[in-house]
């Protein structure tokens, strides 16, 4: 990292000085404006830096910054290698530095080292090592390898000046149906404790610093028991519901990563319903932010809301589920009181100044969510070091050697179902007939053929089902049945009919199988890897060592009596959690 060439004039800027000296320098050289621009964390592209951000709708980088002094930013999409976007970086950071105060910018990132590309949720590897989602880190169940996957992705963060991972999200996901399960460590609230641990501890450290990125766990309380399975990012999926009296089990996560030392916290959209809890979105919810998080947690960090609660933008209204009726200062005013530091997504900075001058919001409850978020700038080092090296950017990003530890890490995610008569592995040269999968990359191990006719196994890729929404944004979030369409079912078991097939299934939900699993010769899950990540496993380079981080229901009728918020609660699953077969020796 590149430090400030110019000599500190102001105890603020000086490395000797204590953090807490440093805060309270600068908190009193701030103004209104310049504190307002650190509570409001919205959305950035990579992109021409005077240029308005078309697909969003927002102003430019620069406007953001010297006309409503923001300096936290959400960086979506991706440059072509990590010399590009640390070029990016740093000439952002040097229109920060043109303000008087200087105060750096603190880049934050959704997860962008897997395969699921939602702009609501996560981002493609694009030059980064590339890795099994969440749930395929969960199906291997080291809390070690996932430290080393966090080290590794942290390493590449930094070097590019990402110091915010917007992760992990450590929701269970007790309701099979809903469209976020692929980015947690599945339903079982042991095991994704273990594992946000090791998260922490791998992109943070034992404690957090400068060589650290910053994690913000998400969604306090607990998202995952939607009401139908539907996402609270749409109006028809606000509600939270608990028939099992189950809300305290959802908790344990959260409770294993504030013992971690995470620290931000991100609450999430939905509202709880038919509990003791106020029913509005967690964001605006005092009982819970300062009652459970602040209070009974003892949570001191950055809370910081998801995005989009207080105004409308071009792609979506407001998120303010259970205070739809209050104005957009009224909710901004209902989210300070909750707790919470930060506004996600939003750029509205005159409304805050308004309620200040207003006599409304007291400056001194202004101030302790400022001092928490200078704070955590200091202590990860931004002030004396906001620029990074291109160079060690191109080096680090994408290195080789990160590169095969993710490739490994796809392979032994996979989890073997089924493998009638040992069908597993394959020889090779065999005559395969395949749907989903590379031709070239299958020709390393067979021969392919045009029909299964042909063929002496068909490998199949095929995808967890769902039912798709066609209203934009909203098309990103697979939801609604599990079950495979009558005649996809009819296709499929033609072709197993017809030659020993192989399926591979992508779990990004859990799948109703259908009797996929009687019909085919060997059925694998995935959570995301490559065809290389694939063909190793089923030509027997390497040995499949998942094993399910969630049941496999029998039927959509077991999902709709199950209870939304009580883990394997579908009656007779077809795979149970903790399933997952090995090749004999």
């Amino acid at each position: 990292m590149t430090a400030y060439a110019s000599p500190a004039r102001f105890p603020y800027q000086d490395a000797s000085v204590s953090i807490d000296n440093r805060v309270e320098d600068l908190l009193s050289r701030m103004d209104d404006a310049d504190k307002a621009g650190l509570l409001f964390h919205t959305m950035v592209a990579v992109q021409e830096l005077t240029e308005p951000n078309a697909m969003f709708g927002l102003p430019s980088v620069a406007n953001l910054i010297h006309d409503r002094r923001m300096n936290h930013f959400n960086l979506l999409g991706s440059a072509p290698s990590g010399r590009e976007f640390a070029e990016w970086q740093n000439a952002a950071q040097h229109l920060a530095r043109e303000l008087p105060l200087g105060i750096p910018i603190a880049f934050s990132t959704d997860p962008r080292h897997s395969f699921t590309d939602n702009p609501g949720a996560s981002m493609l590897a694009g030059p980064f090592s590339q890795w099994p989602e969440s749930l395929g880190l969960a199906a291997i169940g080291s809390a070690e390898r996932v430290e080393r996957f966090a080290d590794i992705a942290r390493q590449e963060y930094l070097a590019v000046g990402l110091r915010v991972a917007l992760h992990p999200q450590i929701d269970l996901s007790t309701e099979p149906r809903w469209s976020r399960i692929n980015a947690t460590f599945g339903e079982d609230a042991d095991l994704t404790s273990r594992l946000v641990t090791g998260y922490i501890r791998g992109f943070q450290g034992e404690h957090l610093g400068t060589e650290s990125v910053s994690t913000m766990a998400k969604h306090f309380p607990g998202g995952g028991p939607q009401k139908d399975g539907e996402d609270p990012h749409f109006a028809y999926g606000r509600e939270q519901v608990y028939p099992g009296d189950n809300f305290e089990y959802h908790l344990k996560p959260f409770a294993a990563a504030i013992d971690a030392g995470v620290s931000q916290m991100m609450p999430y959209y939905g509202m709880p319903v038919g509990t003791h809890y106020e029913e509005v979105g967690f964001g605006f919810n005092r009982s819970v932010l300062h009652g459970l998080l602040r209070e009974r947690f003892g949570f001191e960090g950055i809370v910081c809301t998801d995005w989009g609660l207080i105004t409308d933008s071009p792609l979506m209204s407001a998120k303010a589920w259970g205070v739809e009726h209050l104005t957009p200062a009224e909710r901004m005013l209902k989210i300070l009181d909750a707790g919470a530091d930060q506004f996600g997504g939003e750029l509205c900075t005159d409304l805050l100044l308004e309620l200040v001058d207003a006599g409304k919001l007291d400056r001194a409850r202004l101030d302790i969510s400022v001092r928490r978020l200078l704070r955590e700038k200091f202590t990860l080092g931004l002030f004396d070091h906001p620029f990074v090296d291109t160079e060690r950017a191109q080096a680090i990003v994408g290195r080789a050697d990160f590169v095969a530890e993710g490739l490994d890490a796809q392979s032994d995610s996979l989890t073997l179902l089924t493998n009638r008569g040992r069908t597993l592995p394959l020889g090779r040269g065999i005559r395969a007939y395949t749907e989903g999968v590379d031709d070239k990359q299958l020709r390393e191990y067979a021969t392919v053929v045009a029909t299964p006719d042909e063929a002496d196994v068909a490998i199949l890729r095929i995808k967890a089902p769902y039912e798709p929404r066609t209203n934009g944004f909203e098309a990103y979030f697979h939801a609604g049945s599990l079950e495979f369409p009558e005649q996809e079912l009819e296709r499929l078991n033609g072709i197993a009919a017809a030659v020993p097939t192989v399926i591979d299934v992508y779990l990004e939900r859990p799948a109703v199988l259908g009797g996929l699993e009687h019909a085919a010769a060997a059925m694998i899950g995935s959570y995301g890897a490559s065809d290389t990540a694939l063909l190793r496993v089923l030509f027997g380079d390497r040995g499949p060592l998942g094993s399910l981080p969630f049941d496999l229901p029998q039927s959509m009728h077991a999902v709709i009596a199950s209870r939304t918020d009580v883990p394997f609660d579908t009656a007779e699953p077809t795979f149970r959690f903790g399933h997952g077969l090995r090749y004999e020796a």
